[in-house]
């Protein structure tokens, strides 16, 4: 597993095209307005937000929401451990009738206004192909909590980030926590494994061999012996 933070002055649709360049797959995401419709991705939208909106519901309607958000839930629970493929086809034969009787539910139902009510309502139909991505992929998650758990640290210490106060420093910082968040995904000691490198890598030539690096991933084998909690 690779987190990989990037720092950007903007959340413009220009930043995630560069970020993005070369690449080809799904993209799971918030409903910003901005990411949708790029060459080669598919964007899958997060259900978090989704039963966020419907926790601020306070009535029956929201709790009737609110369950089909959580029996979505309580199947991902069931699945997880699962191969990708075995995810795939048990969210076809299972979360297919959810969405289905949820979305069903939504269209006949006149929720219009500015209620929070209205609002769940909005947000859940005018995401829907997006939030139904999760059905045709078993690699990916229903939410991008994962994500957001990976950036909490970040958020959490930002006042410490003294260095970040230029843009250099900023990215600085993104590829030291990069390194951290990585290590720890994939189950290593983090100042073992930053020992490992800064004792290896200054006797290697890895600028005229950059390959050398990848012998250095966190999820090599020789480097999660090295590095092990």
């Amino acid at each position: 597993m690779i987190i990989l933070f990037e720092h950007a002055l903007t959340r413009s649709r220009t930043v995630l095209e560069n970020y993005l360049t070369g690449f080809k797959g799904t993209v799971v995401c918030d409903g910003y307005s901005a990411y949708d419709k790029l060459p080669n991705i598919t964007f899958a939208n997060c259900w978090a937000h989704v039963r966020r909106y419907w926790g601020k519901v306070e009535s029956k309607n929201g709790r009737i929401g609110l369950v089909y958000c959580n029996k979505l839930y309580a199947l991902e629970q069931k699945f997880r451990g699962l191969s990708p493929k075995q995810r795939q086809k048990m969210r076809w034969r299972y979360a297919r009738r959810i969405l289905r009787k949820f979305f069903g539910w939504l269209e006949k139902s006149p929720f219009f206004g500015k209620n929070a009510l209205a609002i769940a309502t909005e947000y859940t139909l005018n995401r829907r192909k997006e939030l139904k991505a999760f059905l045709y992929n078993g690699q990916i998650e229903i939410d991008n909590n994962p994500a957001k758990n990976a950036i909490r640290p970040t958020v959490i210490g930002r006042k410490n980030w003294l260095f970040s106060v230029s843009e250099a420093g900023a990215k600085a910082n993104a590829i030291c926590l990069s390194l951290a968040e990585t290590a720890k995904a994939n189950g290593i000691d983090f100042y073992k494994y930053l020992v490992k490198l800064f004792m290896d890598l200054p006797n290697l030539p890895i600028h005229q061999q950059p390959e050398l690096l990848q012998d250095y991933m966190s999820w090599v084998k020789s480097i999660q012996a090295a590095c092990a909690i």
